[in-house]
């Protein structure tokens, strides 16, 4: 999967699977609320050339809720939802983001990997190219699934304006 590599459009609100210099897949994705910021405790989602350092999920169901990066064995679900009005839903599967740029995405206050940064699925009623996250990149619960089973650890993501 060396010719893979993963694009996120922070204007666009895309994020793009391209394989050998073709673009395979565009999916409508949400990223931060609060815009691009690489600094600890933003809230942006951070810029630059990233590769993926983990993945996280594989085989589960989807709807799948993660606390910490564990699966809690619970399943999404509007009754779920309502009795947990304040979580920041990050479901099915998990592509853990590492920074590539030393002073810019990398080490010290702008660590991309030490500020949790996913790629994540979400619940299907958040809408999609719309920035709502707190700083991830989110995604519907099938086109992680898919982005999932196409991507490895050490895939090259960058995020651009």
């Amino acid at each position: 999967m060396s010719a893979t590599r993963v694009e996120v459009s922070l204007s666009e609100q895309t994020l793009t699977l391209w394989r050998s210099q073709q673009p395979l897949r565009r999916f409508a994705v949400s990223t931060a609320a609060n815009g691009a910021d690489e600094r600890e405790g933003s809230g942006g989602t951070p810029r630059g050339q990233h590769r993926i350092r983990a993945a996280i999920g594989s085989g589960l169901p989807a709807g799948t809720v993660f606390v910490g990066r564990r699966a809690t064995g619970e399943c999404y679900s509007p009754e779920l939802a309502a009795a947990y009005p304040r979580r920041d839903w990050i479901l099915t599967r998990i592509l853990w983001l590492c920074g590539c740029e030393p002073g810019r995405n990398r080490l010290g206050s702008v660590d991309t990997q030490r500020r949790y940064i996913y790629i994540h699925g979400t619940p299907d009623s958040e809408p999609m190219g719309v920035p709502r996250s707190h700083g991830c990149i989110r995604m519907r619960n099938d086109d992680i699934i898919w982005l999932f089973e196409q991507v490895a650890c050490g895939t090259p993501v960058l995020i651009k304006e």
